[in-house]
């Protein structure tokens, strides 16, 4: 599912325009980020909780030469599935 048609079934369920339905897409997501960005967690019901993980700096290797490179610590996005949301994957 794309981005327009995940916004085409908000209006439809919602009842709601088009237009309406992807200014409140596009404020989901912004606000997901925004949380994110402080590092801070955010937790919807049903769905899932999003946090932020930082992964340490390590050593790794160059595929192509072989020589050992330096990987610099990171943050990125972590999603862990909500019960429900893994139940209805399994029905």
């Amino acid at each position: 599912m794309t981005k327009s048609e995940l916004v085409a079934r908000v209006a439809e369920e919602a009842g709601i325009s088009k237009k309406a339905a992807a200014g409140a897409v596009d404020s989901v997501v912004e606000a997901i980020h925004d949380v994110l960005k402080k590092g801070e967690k955010i937790r919807i019901t049903d769905l899932g909780s999003f946090s932020v993980v930082t992964r340490k700096a390590r050593k790794g290797v160059n595929p192509r030469t072989g020589e050992p490179l330096n990987i610099p610590a990171t943050r990125a996005p972590k999603f862990a599935a909500a019960k429900a949301l893994k139940e209805s994957v399994q029905k």
